[in-house]
């Protein structure tokens, strides 16, 4: 069938390079390669050492080395879009995620890409892979969709045990929003497409790790090849970790949020992350400076964050033993990696949802003894997103480059050079055509299964990965980004971006990202014909994807960057609260 046949055409010095079979291929050629796709949950972009972290990441540093660092790899600023983006090959407004299902807007509500599921406009690459040979297995959060109907199971894969919505507790069953002051919201999870319950015993990266081996397992020997699909829910709040990992950073925050920024900044220099003569966000003014909290304010914060450094690292750890096993399987040298973040570090608050801030003090104990356990329920807040969004602007939920910039490495034996960064511009959209490519099959056309389907807009980075072509994409290529209000258009080393004041200025704002990717200097100014310019690429770029252009993520209380963060710091720390941030106040100062 055309959609999906297989591409005998590649090449000769591609095949060889990759030892791409056909169902043709003669006996004795070497199968098709495995794949395992990673990805993090609101993973920062300077967390892991490999990309100047200070949090122990051996697996992702080891991977890192033997392989390909993308330090201009991009997602969206929100992860349900990414995922829909990065399963289907295409804009997450076509692929059904037009916006966060969480956050979408009646006028937005019947609007095509607009669904809140993985629609069957696209053709999910899972599907491709399994209807030509490959076992598909998934596990962790999937959040493109609730229903049965709209499963892992009905998009492709053989084998999954998947958390369904956006995030849960990750020692119990533990949902993240609840309507309930009274009642603890419960976290919805299938296995195979039916709903199932958790375990007694469960901690959400080892589940996941444990399972993903068993299902490599389950058909090992039978000479097909795999798509290993691990999509961890860590390092999402509510911020949990085993005790064990917890206590390898008991004393590594207490130097505070400057300190720890700054050192991430120069290891990223001197890897070569960042250019050199980088001049680094200094975070949103809005948030205070370690040195303005309280002695126990202080104590909550570098808990908080040793506990999400925990979590990264168990993270690492339970990867490692997935990457453990394939070596021991002799599946390694014959398995392409690619690990990513779904967005930028986050620095949000969900407990300003429905009942959730009701419901957390009443019910979990986020003292500081207490972070990190079952009956916890903490987040750990802008001033440590921008942390993690170093050395770029703002975070999660905006366009700036430290809400849409993800860490990214690619693993592969006959990839270009060991250890090499490549700086260029590469997108989400382009892992499924890289896959597909991999795997020696066409990309999907206008029809798929009896129906038709919108064919994928991104590109294989599979020439780029292995050295044989300088880019991905050409220097005038144009990715827009939109969620909520709050929207980018990038034309080649140009990005026009716009948040609401004061996470940015309120206005549309230019930069040259050659000079300037932290965005310091806006030079809307001083180019009002490149403005002209990218605004006219913005609205093609709406009118192509079928952007329901809608302000509102602003005005909802948990993605107006919670100006009661620090509110609730206080309040576990110490008898009085204390404002750092009065809304009514900074207006009148505008």
């Amino acid at each position: 069938m055309s959609f999906h046949k297989f591409r005998p055409a590649l090449g000769v010095a591609m095949l060889s390079a990759l030892s791409l079979v056909t169902h043709a291929a003669a006996p004795d050629t070497p199968r098709r390669p495995n794949i395992l796709l990673v990805v993090a949950d609101d993973l920062g972009y300077s967390d892991i050492g490999a990309f100047g972290g200070e949090i122990k990441t051996p697996t992702l540093d080891g991977l890192a080395k033997s392989g390909v660092r993308l330090s201009g790899f991009y997602a969206s600023p929100f992860c349900s879009p990414t995922r829909a983006m990065l399963l289907s090959g295409m804009d997450n407004h076509l692929a059904g995620m037009g916006t966060m299902g969480e956050l979408i807007n009646s006028f937005q509500k019947g609007k095509p890409g607009y669904e809140g599921y993985l629609n069957n406009r696209v053709a999910p690459f899972p599907e491709v892979l399994r209807q030509s040979g490959y076992h598909t297995y998934m596990v962790g959060k999937w959040h493109v969709g609730l229903s049965e109907e709209v499963s892992p199971a009905k998009r492709g894969f053989e084998q999954s045990y998947a958390l369904v919505q956006g995030g849960a507790a990750h020692w119990d069953q533990t949902g993240i929003i609840t309507f309930d002051a009274n009642k603890a919201p419960v976290a919805l999870y299938r296995e195979n497409g039916k709903q199932v319950n958790l375990p007694e015993k469960f901690y959400s990266s080892e589940f996941y790790a444990d399972r993903m081996i068993q299902y490599i397992d389950s058909n090992k020997g039978d000479g097909k090849p795999f798509l290993a699909y691990v999509a961890f829910t860590a390092p999402h709040w509510p911020l949990q970790a085993p005790e064990s990992f917890i206590k390898k950073y008991e004393d590594t925050y207490k130097v505070g949020y400057e300190v720890i920024r700054k050192q991430r900044i120069a290891k990223m220099k001197e890897m070569g992350i960042i250019p050199k003569d980088t001049q680094a966000d200094q975070g949103n003014p809005v948030w205070p400076k370690w040195s303005q909290l309280s002695a126990e304010q202080k104590k909550q914060e570098a808990k908080r964050m040793a506990v999400y450094a925990a979590m990264v690292d168990a993270m690492d750890y339970h990867l490692g033993r997935i990457i453990d096993h394939l070596k021991k399987t002799g599946e390694y040298d014959n398995t392409f990696i690619f690990f990513m973040s779904d967005n930028g570090a986050e620095g949000n608050t969900i407990l300003d949802e429905g009942q959730d801030r009701s419901w957390s003090r009443m019910h979990r104990d986020n003292s500081v003894e207490n972070i990190g356990k079952a009956t916890s329920f903490a987040e750990y807040g802008p001033n440590w997103a921008q942390v993690g969004a170093a050395p770029f602007r703002m975070y999660k939920a905006f366009q700036y480059e430290g809400g849409i910039s993800s860490p990214a490495i690619a693993v592969y034996p006959k990839l270009q050079g060991k250890g090499t960064i490549k700086p260029q511009f590469s997108h989400v959209t382009d892992v499924a055509p890289t896959l597909l490519e991999l795997a020696g099959l066409e990309p999907v056309g206008r029809t798929y299964e009896g129906r038709e389907v919108i064919p994928m807009q991104g590109k294989s980075m599979l020439s780029f990965l292995t050295g044989q072509a300088p880019a991905v994409h050409g220097k005038d290529h144009v990715t827009g980004w939109e969620l909520g209000g709050r929207k980018a258009i990038r034309k080649g080393d140009w990005k026009l971006v716009y948040a609401n004041w004061p996470w940015g200025a309120g206005r549309w704002e230019l930069f040259d990202l050659a000079k300037d990717r932290t965005e310091q200097h806006n030079l809307a100014d001083k180019y009002p014909k490149k403005v002209e310019e990218l605004l006219a690429a913005y609205q093609d770029y709406m009118k192509t994807n079928g952007v329901v252009d809608a302000p509102g993520i602003a005005d909802r209380p948990g993605y107006s960057n919670s100006v009661s963060y620090y509110d609730d710091v206080a309040n576990e720390a110490a008898p009085q609260r204390t404002n750092f941030y009065d809304p009514v106040n900074a207006e009148a100062e505008k």
